[in-house]
This record gives structure tokens, C-alpha cells and sequence, in this order.
């Protein structure tokens, strides 16, 4: 192994060097489903169990729109690994090597030296990142919805927007902040404008200088319809129902250009903005590229039906991270949906070829889509066969996601903070200097002062 020499071999040795090693790469949905299963199903002299996250927490990504727009506090909408597992080890770090011929991980701790772990039976649960396309000024003004940190930032970014809006007489700088621009039509980019909207209408009351005809939403979409996941039909007056709320929707347009901070779409049209979300796609983690084990062609691990990793032993792959077959010649959508129902399979496959039995092929028939578009709004389509749109989609949504949430725990303080808003009114406090905590702390151990005015620390 190359470079093995700036990293500390862990877990290689003592009483344990016998017992298999299972390392999970990744906490989310299939990580900690497996990992937890696993825990169930298997004694403790039986294996050793390893999860690596860079964060020691699952994020229930379905939620982040609601938490962006404060419908759910963000601590909510995270499982803390440690608090689900008994006999699991969660290692917080980055893996930045998978040397699966040698059964060999190197990772990078939060803090301290580098370190390789042995293996005997790899999951790669890694999931997938933003997909940012190289658009001319997107990778310097614009932000994703894929963790908690975005959606958190994201809701206070947008709110501050507004306190700029109020705060100041010059048009340009009130139009830059009350343009709000939204990149991708599918789940998370219609989720995430609705949700958003709907709380920016509700804050806007409190801006007495501000109009709600100058807040102006967009959503751009390369294809000619949003939210294909739930059908055309549904899909269709989910269309109508955002612009009829005064949502840009602007199907068939691409964004071409958003260099300090003005943006240009492909049918012409040219604005400035303060707010770009890009959520037109995304890709496996970069950590499936630091790896020796086959790839398809977008760069998904390539695993067979069994959820086995083509051409190896010992290795599984499933989620996001993965190419499964859906035995129709095409393969299953990396949605939470597939995710969650992999990781029994994957996880009694890994106990079958520990124990040496047989395993079981991945299958799985979509139940439906639903999407919640903002307080009594949704789109939904259940079994392929029930249609929903409005009030009666957005309870499917909530029902389905209360009850695919894990943990009891989560589950009734995600309920407790949906009851509390139907009594209390959204809170729409920014708090910006989050993005910089220090911030204050520096101006005030280094105050500027030029000609009699008190200069602000540049950021």
C-alpha cells in the first residue's frame, strides 16, 4: 500500500483481531439502517461493527425544505449515530482511501494524525454530494440544500435578505436582495422554493417598507415539467398551483451565467441576485473515486441485484453511492425510498456471506412520491394509482415522512414542532453572523477606526 507510512494502522491487533471487521462508510439513510440491523442480528463475539462519517449524525434529508423555511428546528431533523447504536463504533472522520484489494481504509480524523483501519467486509454507504455544473460564477455565489448546515444558513441568508431590503433607500440593492433564485425543478428544488415562499410571505408583514409584489421567486428548470417524480398529471398542477402563487417558473431555460452575482438565463433574461440554490442534480461522494472497486459510467459503485459489489468479494454497496439493477434494464433511483429498503437486504446479505448462507436479490416496487410545497400544499402520488395535490397531498407527506423518520425520539419532536405551528406564528429571526461567529469577537478585540468612523472587518 502507497504512502502507508503517514498513517497509524488502528484496530489491527489484540483480543479483537479475530472477530470480522464490517466497516460502513457513510452514516446516512442506508449506513445507519445497516449498521443498526446488523447490531440486531449479530452477537457481539460475532463481529465488529465500524461506521465512518465526517459527521457523527444521519440527516433526514426530506426535511431539510421545512427546516430552511423554520416549519422544523434543524436539530430535528439529524439522528445522532451515537444515540441509536449500542455496540457500533462511530468514527468521526474522512475517508480519503479505500484500498479494498488490501482491506484497507485510510482516513483522516476531525483531529489528529491520519489513520488506516482493517477491514474484512466493506458497506460503502457514502451517499451523494451537489452536482454544480461549471457555470461561470455558481461555484462562488451559489449553495446546495443536501445538509443541515445549508439548510440552516439558507434560512437565514433569505430572511437577512429582507432585513437588507427594509434597511436601505437604494433600488438596486433592494432588487439584488428580494430575488430569490432556485436552480432544478425536481424534489428538492420545488420543495425548497415552495417551503421558502410561503415563509418569506409570512416575514414580509413584519417589513413595513416592503411590498409583497417586489419579492420576486424563481424557478429554473433545462426540462419542460417540475416534479416528474409524482407524474405528469400531478405534476402538472403542482406547476400551476406555484404560479398562481406568483412563482417565475421557467421551463426549458438553463442558467448560463451568475458572475458576481448577476444572473443570466438561456432565454435571455438578466438580473441581479443575492440568492442562488443549485439543486439540479447530484453525484456520488468523491470518496467513491478514491476507491479500487469498479465503477459505472457516472461513477457509481457497480453492484449487482444482491447488492454486492460486481467483480469483488466482500464488499456491498447500495443508496446513492451505487448503480443497483432494477431487473428492468435500467436502475433503481437514488432516492431515501430505495435506501431505506436496501439496508435489511444489504444487511442480511453481509450476515449471509459471514455465516456463509444465501443471499437474497434486491427488489422493490415504487410506492409513490409526495412532496410537501408549503404549509397546506403538496403534490402526491401513491401506488401509482392515487392522485393528490393541495391539502390532502401535503397530510400524505407529513404522514409519510413522520413515519419514515428514525427514531421515536425524533419522530415527537418533529410532531411537536409542526403542532406548535399551528398555534404560534412562524419566527422569522435572522441570525447571519452564524455563517461567522467569531466575527464579533474579532471586531472587538481589533476595532477599525478611520477618520472618525468605525470601519467593518472585511469578511
Amino acid at each position: 500500500m502507497t504512502e502507508s507510512r503517514n498513517y497509524r494502522l488502528v484496530h489491527g491487533g489484540g483480543d479483537d483481531a479475530e472477530i470480522p471487521h464490517v466497516l460502513v462508510v457513510g452514516g446516512g439513510y442506508l449506513g445507519l439502517y445497516t449498521a443498526r440491523r446488523l447490531e440486531k442480528k449479530l452477537g457481539a463475539g460475532e463481529v465488529r461493527i465500524t461506521v465512518i462519517d465526517p459527521n457523527a449524525y444521519m440527516t433526514y434529508q426530506p426535511f431539510l425544505p421545512e427546516a430552511a423555511a423554520g416549519s422544523i428546528s434543524p436539530r430535528n431533523v439529524v439522528v445522532p449515530l451515537r444515540k441509536v447504536f449500542d455496540r457500533v463504533r462511530v468514527l468521526g472522520g474522512r475517508v480519503v482511501r479505500i484500498d479494498h484489494e488490501d482491506r484497507l481504509v485510510r482516513y483522516e480524523p476531525n483531529a489528529g494524525e491520519p489513520e488506516t483501519l482493517h477491514y474484512d467486509y466493506l458497506v460503502m454507504a457514502a451517499g451523494a454530494v451537489s452536482r454544480p455544473l461549471p457555470i461561470p460564477g455558481l461555484a462562488e455565489w451559489g449553495i446546495g440544500i443536501k445538509t443541515v448546515e445549508e439548510a440552516a444558513h439558507l434560512r437565514n441568508h433569505v430572511l437577512n435578505q429582507l432585513t437588507i431590503a427594509d434597511s436601505t433607500s437604494d433600488p438596486v440593492t433592494r432588487r439584488k436582495a428580494l430575488n430569490f433564485v432556485f436552480v432544478g425543478g425536481g424534489f428538492a428544488g420545488a420543495e425548497a422554493v415552495t417551503e421558502l415562499e410561503d415563509m418569506v410571505r409570512d416575514a414580509v408583514r413584519l417589513h413595513p417598507t416592503i411590498e409583497q409584489d417586489e419579492v420576486q421567486f424563481y424557478l429554473i428548470e433545462a426540462a419542460d415539467k417540475v416534479l416528474p417524480e409524482v407524474g405528469p398529471e400531478v405534476g402538472e398542477k403542482a406547476l400551476n398551483q406555484m404560479r398562481r402563487r406568483g412563482i417565475d417558473v421557467r421551463l426549458s431555460t438553463f442558467l448560463e451565467s451568475a458572475t458576481d452575482q448577476h444572473i443570466k438565463l438561456s432565454d435571455g433574461t438578466e438580473f441581479d441576485s443575492a440568492t442562488l440554490v443549485w439543486t439540479a442534480g447530484v453525484k456520488p461522494s468523491p470518496v467513491v473515486a478514491a476507491s479500487d472497486l469498479p465503477l459505472g459510467p457516472k461513477g457509481h459503485v457497480d453492484t449487482s441485484e444482491y447488492l454486492t459489489v460486481n467483480g469483488v468479494e466482500n464488499a456491498f454497496a447500495g443508496g446513492d453511492n451505487a448503480q443497483v439493477p432494477d431487473g428492468e434494464g435500467g436502475f433503481y433511483p437514488p432516492n431515501a425510498q430505495n435506501a431505506v429498503r436496501m439496508a435489511p437486504v444489504l444487511a442480511d446479505n453481509v450476515i449471509a456471506a459471514l455465516r456463509g448462507g444465501d443471499m437474497t436479490a434486491y427488489k422493490h416496487k415504487n410506492l409513490g412520491a409526495v412532496a410537501g410545497l408549503g404549509m397546506h400544499k403538496g403534490a402526491a402520488q401513491l401506488m401509482g394509482k392515487i392522485k393528490l395535490n393541495g391539502r390532502l397531498a401535503w397530510y400524505a407527506h407529513r404522514c409519510y415522512h413522520l413515519s419514515a423518520v428514525p427514531t421515536f425520539n425524533r419522530k415527537l419532536r418533529v410532531l411537536a414542532d409542526w403542532t406548535l405551528g399551528l398555534f404560534l406564528r412562524r419566527e422569522i429571526a435572522a441570525l447571519p453572523e452564524m455563517a461567522e461567529p467569531r466575527q464579533a469577537f474579532e471586531e472587538a478585540a481589533h476595532p477599525q477606526v478611520e477618520d472618525g468612523r468605525l470601519l467593518r472587518r472585511a469578511s
